[in-house]
């Protein structure tokens, strides 16, 4: 068990959370029945509920109106768990309108499955606010909070909005889609919002991880990078933890003798040289027709094994009364009957079909019954049903059949993986698996086994937990967007300076990010607002800039600032002419670079090469999202290898890959600017991209630094763009001229123009 409270010398709790409590409860019984679930979310838990230091928050699994009723399951419950509760109405719309209704079906890639009509996602936002209630009020400030799967995925962000220190983790135990298939949800920006509130997110497999990336690209314009996603000023990490099984738990039970003695039982009560083995929840996800019409296949292509095989298909009911699975279990029952009557013997039939729960005792039986086990998912998170059927072979025989689309086939590349969709070629694996010699057997179910044993499933959740203890909550800058009145403090607070350099960055600060570098015009309210700024008394303001030389001089030239162009490679003092910081603007790797970003350009429309005196910038903002990202990693990469020994350095910007010759950036041209003003004045510095962090550096330790954009920053404070910058400026320079027009204020200054 992970000590929570380990980093900060104090002892914290984990809040575990999810659609239900690990508890079933019987209604209707005096006093009510409490039992443990037995389900794989409950297992895979188990020693973190059970270390005391956690509380599981949960619906309890009985709708009921408030009142009476509601009260006496809570004084039944355990003192570690805290029911979330819903009436019936409010269950089913969330649970079986949305979560099961359209969220599962989509992110198992069965569209047909979704409705026309998406009518209950009030419902979905609703119930995750009960959640979050219900978690913002148990919570303690050292708690981790552990949120579970697709039935909550909005609760991470409402989470962050209560309890903005907290450390959130969520884990999705269901596939996430490819980001076209995910796109297809009408509230895709909400989900992606919703998890995006986690410090930690995690996936059973790196396709999902990935899938979850590209639909951050996709829907959001976030691009992750590796592991994790820059956003709000936070890192969000990525990250994936396949879940294990009690392996050691099945080992011994699969070694007792009342079980080994209905295993024995089992084989012979169905009369078949070669048993298989299916365990599957009822749902159209488990691809039990398919996996019946490859029995069906086998038997018609080799009849030798008439009579020679059985399927043993256990369905566990799921969602009775919800009409897809009604329908679901009568198409299943009217298969399996239509091939025993094709294919039984007077002995014998094909399959045997059991629609029914079992209990851990006859699930380990038939495990160590069964010669070939067909775990044939169309979709699935991970399926532990595969690791549990390996877990018990203490025997080291049998023989895995599984889906390539169940997340267990990333691990256990010894069984046999087969597209559940190709009915033949499930067929064929059968067959082979019939015919597989005992070597061949043993030798796989050796490896089978060494995987399964290397990732119990304590580790699973001990590594979340490890993961996200060590992941702290980076608040970052204060965040001011949804302040203007802070920021209008701030102006007036600056107003009081009696000297003040100001060192602004252009796009994306001064002026929106333009689709292309001459499309940033200033216009004429920018023009005077900057005059106005540097005719205050005691004020110098600098724009510092990636832009060219010309482009710069030609939009603010004409005015009383400083400027900086190509991140430092020209300056032109207050009043002075241009002056080059860099020696030689022929360099050798200028040549090579620009050749590479031409070949990026025609390989990524929309994007484009800007030619600067010292640097080279590639620009694709106008690409498609994902291809423009994925082409600047790529770019990023290449560019570091032919740069290795080269005077020169990357950086990446808002939509630009650039390069510029070394020891150029914008902190050292702030620091050279400064080093000309006598006194100590304050530094005021704005900037949108990671360029910009250089300035907020050199700025300290300034308190006025302000980020005008989500990224990452050392600054300050967060302002809303360049419209909230244009207020700031505003607002001090009226503070300022009020000031100066009182004659009281900066006596030291006076005269100066006002």
């Amino acid at each position: 068990m992970v000590e929570v409270g380990e980093a900060n010398g104090q002892r914290g709790r984990v809040l575990l959370v999810s659609n239900r409590l690990p508890v079933s409860i019987t209604p209707n019984s005096e006093p009510l029945l409490v039992r443990p679930s037995p389900g794989g979310l409950a297992t895979g838990l188990r020693s973190v509920h059970a270390s005391g230091s956690s509380a599981w928050i949960g619906w309890p699994g009985v709708n009921t109106e408030p009142g009476p009723e509601r009260e006496r399951i809570e004084r039944a419950l355990p003192s570690n768990v805290v029911p979330v509760h819903f009436t019936s109405e409010e269950m089913t719309r969330f649970y079986d309108g949305i979560a099961n209704g359209v969220i599962w079906p989509l992110f198992h890639y069965l569209l047909d499955r979704v409705p026309g009509d998406i009518r209950d996602w009030d419902a979905y936002e609703s119930a995750n606010q009960r959640f979050a209630d219900a978690v913002a009020k148990e919570a303690r400030p050292d708690d981790l909070i552990w949120v579970q799967d697709y039935h909550l995925l909005l609760l991470p962000a409402l989470l962050r909005d209560r309890l903005p220190r907290a450390r959130i983790g969520f884990f999705l135990h269901i596939p996430f889609p490819s980001s076209e298939v995910f796109r297809i949800l009408p509230y895709r920006e909400a989900v992606l919002q919703g998890l995006l509130g986690a410090d930690l997110i995690g996936f059973h497999t790196f396709n999902d991880q990935r899938h979850f990336s590209a639909a951050l690209l996709s829907v959001l314009g976030f691009d992750a990078e590796l592991d994790r996603v820059e956003v709000e000023g936070r890192s969000v990490r990525l990250h994936v933890f396949p879940m294990g099984v009690d392996a050691d738990g099945f080992a011994a039970l699969a070694r007792e003798p009342a079980i080994l003695k209905a295993s024995r039982e089992l084989r012979a009560a169905h009369a078949a040289d070669k048993l298989l083995l299916g365990i599957d929840r009822l749902d159209y996800t488990k691809g039990l027709t398919r996996k019946f019409l490859a029995i069906e296949r086998l038997l018609e292509r080799s009849p030798q094994y008439r009579s020679k095989i059985m399927l043993l298909q256990v369905a566990v009911p799921s969602r009775e009364n919800v009409s897809a699975y009604r329908e679901l279990k009568r198409e299943i029952e009217e298969i399996a009957g239509r091939i025993n009557g094709a294919h039984a013997t007077l002995h014998s039939a094909p399959i045997h079909y059991v629609y029914d729960s079992v209990d851990q005792h006859e699930l380990v039986a038939s495990y160590t019954a069964a010669d070939v086990m067909l775990v044939t998912p169309l979709r699935d998170g991970m399926n532990l049903v595969a690791k549990e059927y390996v877990a018990s072979r203490v025997d080291g025989d049998g023989v895995l059949v599984l889906s390539e689309f169940a997340g267990a086939a990333s691990e256990l590349a010894d069984a046999l993986v087969v597209n559940p969709y190709d009915v033949a070629a499930i067929a064929g694996a059968i067959e082979r698996a019939l015919e597989m010699d005992e070597p061949e057997r043993r030798r796989r179910m050796r490896r089978l086994r060494e995987k399964v044993d290397a990732r119990p499933v304590d580790l699973w959740a001990s590594s979340f937990l490890s993961a996200l203890k060590l992941e702290p909550t980076s608040l970052g800058p204060a965040d001011l967007r949804r302040r203007p009145e802070q920021v209008l403090a701030l102006a007036d607070e600056m107003a009081e300076r009696p000297e003040l350099v100001f060192a602004l960055d252009y796009d994306g600060t001064l002026v929106p990010i333009s689709s292309t570098p001459d499309g940033a015009v200033p216009g004429a309210e920018l023009l005077e607002l900057l005059a106005s700024l540097a005719a205050c008394p005691g004020v110098k303001v600098a724009v510092v800039s990636g832009r060219t030389l010309e482009s710069l001089a030609r939009f603010v030239g004409d005015l009383p600032l400083a400027l900086v162009a190509e991140h430092g490679v020209w300056s032109r003092q207050w009043g002075g002419d241009w002056i080059r910081h860099v020696e030689d603007l022929s360099h050798a790797w200028r040549a090579p670079v620009l050749a590479m970003l031409e070949e990026y350009c025609s390989r990524t429309p929309g994007s484009f090469v800007e030619q600067k005196t010292a640097g080279l910038a590639w620009h694709y903002r106008n690409a498609d999202r994902q291809l423009g990202a994925a082409r600047a990693r790529e770019l990023r990469l290449n560019l570091v290898q032919i740069l290795a020994r080269q005077p020169a350095s990357v950086i990446g910007g808002r939509k630009v890959v650039e390069v510029r010759p070394q020891d150029t950036d914008k902190g050292v041209a702030l620091k050279r600017l400064l080093a000309d003003i006598p006194g100590d004045p304050t530094v005021v510095a704005m900037g949108d991209d990671r360029s910009d962090e250089e300035l907020f550096r050199a700025a300290a330790p300034s308190p006025y630094t302000f980020a005008a954009s989500v990224l990452p920053t050392h600054a300050h404070y967060r302002v809303d763009g360049p419209s909230a910058v244009r207020a700031l400026l505003a607002r001090f320079v009226e503070r300022r001229r009020e000031r100066a027009a009182n004659g009281t204020a900066f006596p030291h200054l006076e005269g100066a123009l006002t």
